[in-house]
C-alpha cells in the first residue's frame, strides 16, 4: 500500500503521522502574473492505514462536487481514525474562477489525462496530479455534477466487472450505480490503468448546489471511510434508506419538437412504459406534445430547461437493470 511510509513527502512538503498540512498544488499564474494557489488539504492519523483522495472541480462549473468536499473538510470528516486523507476541492481552479467548465486553453481537463509536462495548461495539470499526488494514494472518490440544466440523480459510475469497485459502490450507497465504460483520457480511466480504485459520483447540475445531492455525497464518503476503518469515532455512517439500483443499460429520451418544456415526473421515479413524462408546447397554444416513456425504468436525469430544441436530451432512463447486484 502507498501508506506504509512513516513520513509522507508530497509536493516537496513532508507530513508526519498525526500531522495536518495544507500544501500548494502550484501550476501556473493568471495572465496578470497573479499566483494561483490550489490548496491540497492533508490529514494524517498516527495509526497506519490507507490513503484516500477526495477530488472535485475537475470541471470548473461543477460546484456541487466542490461543496461535498468542502463539507468533508469543514466538518472534520477528513481527520482519519487511521491512515491519510487528502482533499482537493477544486482541481480546475482556473475554470472555477472564470465560471467555466474548461481550462482557459479551451480544453476539458477530463479528456487530457494522463497529461504531459510540456503540453497545454490542462495537460500539465493532469500530469502533475497523476505524477505528484496519485502515487501516494490507495483509493479515490471523484465528485461531479450533471451538465447545464440537466439534473442528475445521485449516482456512482463504475466499470462493469470490477469486483472491488462494485463492493465500494454498494457501500457508498447512492440511489443508483451505473455501469459505464471508462472514457479515453479521463481521470477515471487513467486511475483504472494504474490500479487505483476510483468511485465517480455524479449528482445535481452545473452552477447549482442541492442539499440532497450534497448529503448523498457526504454520507457515501463516510460509509466508505467507515468500511476502511478510517472514519473518526465521533461520526456515524448512516444506512441508506433504499438499496442501490444497479443499472446495466440506459438511454436518453430526446425532444421530437422545439418549444417550451415542462417535466411531469420527478427525478428518481420508477415509471412504466407509456407513462406521461412531460410535455412540449409552443408560445401560441397550437402545439402540445406529450412525452411518454418508451419503456419501464428509473428516471435518473431530468432536463430542467424551460426551452428545448428538437434533439435535446429530456430524460435519462434505465433500460436494463442488474438484478443480481441488489
Amino acid at each position: 500500500m502507498a501508506t506504509e511510509k512513516k513520513v509522507l513527502t508530497i509536493l516537496n512538503e513532508t507530513i508526519a503521522p498525526g500531522e495536518s498540512k495544507e500544501v500548494n498544488f502550484d501550476v501556473a499564474n493568471l495572465h496578470t502574473s497573479t499566483p494561483v494557489n490550489v490548496p491540497v488539504i492533508i490529514e494524517r492519523s498516527k495509526k497506519t492505514g490507507p490513503t484516500v483522495l477526495f477530488t472535485a472541480g475537475i470541471h470548473g462549473d461543477e460546484v456541487n462536487g466542490v461543496e461535498i468536499v468542502r463539507q468533508l473538510i469543514a466538518k472534520e470528516i477528513n481527520k482519519p481514525k487511521r491512515g491519510t486523507i487528502i482533499c482537493m476541492p477544486v482541481i480546475n481552479i482556473f475554470g472555477f474562477i472564470n465560471l467555466s467548465r474548461e481550462f482557459p486553453d479551451g480544453r476539458d481537463l477530463n479528456r487530457v489525462f494522463p497529461g504531459s509536462p510540456k503540453g497545454s495548461l490542462a495537460s500539465r495539470v493532469a500530469y502533475k496530479l497523476i505524477h505528484d499526488i496519485l502515487p501516494h494514494v490507495d483509493y479515490i472518490m471523484d465528485f461531479h455534477t450533471g451538465g447545464s440544466r440537466r439534473f442528475n440523480a445521485p449516482q456512482v459510475r463504475i466499470v462493469e466487472g470490477d469486483i472491488e469497485l462494485k463492493q465500494l459502490a454498494k457501500i457508498f450507497g447512492a440511489p443508483f450505480v451505473l455501469y459505464s465504460k471508462n472514457l479515453n483520457k479521463s481521470f477515471r480511466n487513467t486511475c483504472y490503468k494504474l490500479n487505483k480504485p476510483l468511485l465517480l459520483f455524479e449528482g445535481g447540475k452545473s452552477f447549482h448546489i442541492d442539499d440532497g445531492v450534497t448529503n448523498s455525497g457526504v454520507n457515501g464518503a463516510k460509509r466508505v471511510l467507515k468500511h476502511l476503518g478510517m472514519l473518526n469515532s465521533k461520526f456515524k455512517a448512516s444506512t441508506p434508506k433504499k438499496a442501490c439500483v444497479f443499472i446495466r443499460e440506459s438511454k436518453w429520451i430526446r425532444a421530437k419538437y422545439s418549444g417550451m418544456f415542462k417535466p411531469a415526473v420527478k427525478l428518481n421515479s420508477k415509471v412504466q412504459k407509456g407513462d406521461l413524462l412531460g410535455n412540449i408546447t409552443d408560445p401560441y397554444g397550437k402545439l402540445n406534445y406529450f412525452v411518454k416513456s418508451p419503456n419501464s425504468g428509473h428516471i435518473i436525469n431530468v432536463n430542467e430547461a424551460p426551452i428545448v430544441y428538437q434533439g435535446d436530451a429530456l430524460f435519462h432512463i434505465s433500460t436494463k437493470l442488474n438484478d443480481k447486484d441488489k
